[in-house]
This record gives structure tokens, sequence and C-alpha cells, in this order.
């Protein structure tokens, strides 16, 4: 167990970071998803490094300061229904067997995350006038944009298992020499 100034030192970097990344959001809107990404990564290490009730109180932080601080506040919004979360429930999700019940559970539980984001952005952003002027593809927009993101969400969970693996073997151990 690390000593508290640690996991504060600590917390405070990755918030600090998360919440950079999350106000280039702002600034480069083509990267509104990818952001996030990189700020859920950073939770990732915090759930490592220190505890992952640690790094769900970190992603609270972050969470609450990016609604009210950073401009784009759909980026903001993805990283709290997804992006921010994702990352330290994995560690429980890996840990369920058979490989084909994890695959399903991380399914599930991205696409209620992805489904609740949809109707939070189009009922509560007021986008529900955009769909409806967009005829047929409005009522099938849904359905292709949740095919197209769980292609996604496949690629970021590999890339997640990837850069975990990395961050363990690679970086770590570079880190605890530094000390």
């Amino acid at each position: 167990m690390k000593d508290i100034s640690y996991r504060v030192a600590l917390g405070g970097i990755v918030s600090a970071l998360c919440l950079v990344s999350m106000f280039l959001a702002g600034i480069m809107p083509a990267l509104y998803l990818v952001l996030p990404m990189i700020a859920g990564v950073l939770m990732m290490i915090i759930a490592v490094e220190v505890s992952i009730s640690w790094a769900l109180l970190t992603y609270i932080a972050v969470g609450l300061l990016s609604m009210l601080i950073c401009a784009d506040k759909e980026a903001a919004l993805i990283f709290i229904m997804f992006f921010g979360h994702y990352p330290i429930i994995r560690f429980y999700l890996e840990k369920l067997r058979p490989k084909s019940f994890r695959f399903m559970a991380k399914m599930a539980v991205f696409n209620v995350c992805v489904i609740a984001y949809y109707y939070i952005t189009v009922f509560i952003f007021g986008l529900s006038e955009m769909v409806d002027d967009m005829g047929e593809l409005g009522k099938y927009g849904a359905l292709i944009f949740l095919c197209i993101s769980n292609v996604i969400f496949v690629m970021h969970d590999i890339n997640l298992g990837m850069f975990y693996r990395y961050y363990r073997q690679r970086l770590m151990p570079r880190f605890r020499r530094k000390r």
C-alpha cells in the first residue's frame, strides 16, 4: 500500500493531465473521441499504481471538473459515460471466465453505456429535431452508429490490453528504478 502523499500526488497529476486532455477536445474538435480515450488510459495507470478505488475517486473528480470547465460537453459526457470508467472496471471484467462470457460482458457494458450516451445526447442536449430532420437515415442512424461503435470498442479494448501489458512490462520497471 502506497503512502497517502504518493496517492494524492499521483491522483492530482493524472487528474490534471486528464483535464488538459478534455480541455484540448474543445480546441481540437476532430479529436473529441480520442482525447477522452487518452484520459481513460490515464485512469488505468491510477488503478495499476495505486488502487481501483482510488482510480474511481479520480474518475469522479475528473468527470465533474470536465463538465464544469471544458468547452466540449459532448467529449466530457463520453468520458463520463464510458471512456473514464471502462479502463477501471476492465480489471474486474478480465477476471471473468470463460472468454466468451468475458467478451459478452464487455460488450454489454459498452452497449449500455453507448445507448445511454445516445439518449442523453439526443434528448437532453436537444438533438431530437436533428434526428427527425434526417428522415429515414435518422431512424437507422442510431443502429448504424451502434454497429460502428461496437467495432471501434473492440479495437479500443484490444489497445487497452496491449497498453496494460506494455505499461507493466516496460514502463513500470523504469519508474520503479528512478525512486
